[in-house]
């Protein structure tokens, strides 16, 4: 099997990919940045789907990924996963390491043949954009 991976600049909502991965908060219910833009983007099935899910699986811990369908997205699905808040005293790499990892994981599960992902973390987390 072979794939492409590519850099673009621009809004993760507008990408035309099967999934996109969201960078979420643990409790799944939406905040800014990515999270908010896939959540409006999404609309209402965006959000009863992330109900659905955090009431099948509570909070989703930091490092691991779960899907819902993507609502009024171009996409079919958004995989959500929650990134580690940035350290300067404690490494927390693997943490954002099995970000990716879980997020591929589900998106083969799927059948996803493309995927967009934001920068994991870099946000509001803190995480250096140049590691992430």
């Amino acid at each position: 099997m072979s794939a492409t991976v590519g850099a673009l600049l621009g809004d993760i909502v507008d990408q035309e990919v099967d999934a996109v991965v969201n960078a979420a908060n643990s409790g799944l219910m939406g905040g800014g940045g990515v999270d908010g833009a896939i959540l409006r983007a999404g609309g209402d099935a965006q959000l009863a789907a992330r109900r659905a899910l955090r009431d099948r699986i509570g909070s989703l811990p930091t490092g691991q990924a779960a899907w819902t369908e993507a609502g009024d997205m171009h996409c079919r699905w958004v995989i959500h996963v929650v990134g580690p808040v940035y350290s300067h005293t404690e490494d927390r790499s693997a943490l954002l390491v099995s970000c990716y990892r879980e997020a591929l994981r589900v998106a083969d599960e799927l059948g996803v043949k493309s995927l967009a992902f934001p920068a994991v973390s870099a946000g509001i987390y803190g995480w250096p954009i140049d590691s992430a």
